[in-house]
């Protein structure tokens, strides 16, 4: 085996191990995923099951993923802000979600997701639901703030595309509480049209099935690249055991025959005619 060729196999092979190791982390991200999603279906079985609680006795400190989808409730009223929460989608139709700040009765800054509107049209910004005035008492899920680009937290213009009260306090110079509500209900009914979001589907999506079609990638990987490096090293000893043709001599051209006549001897009786009689 010649050096050209192992470098290529060299080559294969860590190009084989490279795609290997790939697939075989992106197959155990959908298996955090996976665990990701059980945990949080049992957390919202395992609080959904509690009796509503006071605000104040579940949103007193930062919002882990822990303290998610607890019923709470709070008393207060709207202040005249609101915020579009532009590119959310709700049961296969796209639109918006729209945010208010409820002063509570506490004193405290409370953000509430009101719900969704589907999209009106081409026009991203959406007419801004009419608020409930005087006091309301809200009953919603405890969210933690959506993490991502600052930029998509801070309101242009009231839009934004991801909540979190931190970014969002910051902009506007209140002091909010950390996280936020998702409403339930709302006492007087809010008016604004909006569909509560509700707690996610406790199903466990295509994690599993997905991590499977991962490993199997590898598999077929590693398979792939050992049938190609023995069917190549095959080919070459075939080449080499094949038998070469011998190269066909070379013929020499036949010289054209002579047409001079050997002259007679004079021993052989045969009278030579002279040159001169030749050509009279």
């Amino acid at each position: 085996m010649t050096r050209k060729q192992v470098l290529r196999y060299v080559a294969i092979a860590v190009i084989g191990v490279l795609l290997a190791f790939t697939f075989v982390q992106l197959g155990r991200w959908q298996l955090d995923r996976l665990d990701q999603r059980r945990e949080r279906n049992a957390t919202v079985v395992a609080h959904e099951s509690e009796a509503v609680r006071p605000y104040t006795e579940v949103m007193t400190g930062e919002i882990g993923d822990d303290d998610q989808w607890f019923r709470v409730t709070a008393t207060g009223r709207y202040l005249p802000q609101q915020y579009q929460v532009r590119y959310r989608s709700l049961d296969g139709a796209y639109g918006s979600e729209f945010l208010a700040v409820l002063e509570t009765e506490q004193g405290h800054h409370l953000l509430v997701n009101r719900g969704f509107a589907p999209r009106q049209g081409a026009a991203p910004a959406a007419e801004l639901p009419a608020l409930p005035t005087g006091t309301v008492e809200v009953t919603g899920f405890v969210q933690r703030n959506q993490r991502g680009d600052e930029n998509a937290m801070t309101p242009h213009d009231g839009q934004l595309r991801l909540i979190n009260s931190d970014v969002l306090g910051r902009a506007t110079g209140l002091d909010l509480i950390d996280g936020y509500v998702s409403l339930i209900e709302s006492s007087p009914a809010d008016d604004g049209g909006l569909t509560p979001l509700g707690p996610p589907a406790l199903d466990e999506g295509n994690h599993f099935s997905y991590a499977l079609q991962w490993f199997a990638f590898t598999v077929i990987g590693v398979i792939g690249l050992v049938v190609l490096i023995r069917g190549d090293v095959r080919e070459r000893r075939k080449a080499r055991r094949r038998p070469v043709a011998p190269a066909s001599p070379l013929v020499e051209p036949a010289s054209p025959a002579s047409t001079l006549v050997e002259p007679a001897s004079p021993a052989s009786g045969v009278e030579t005619p002279r040159a001169d009689e030749r050509t009279r």
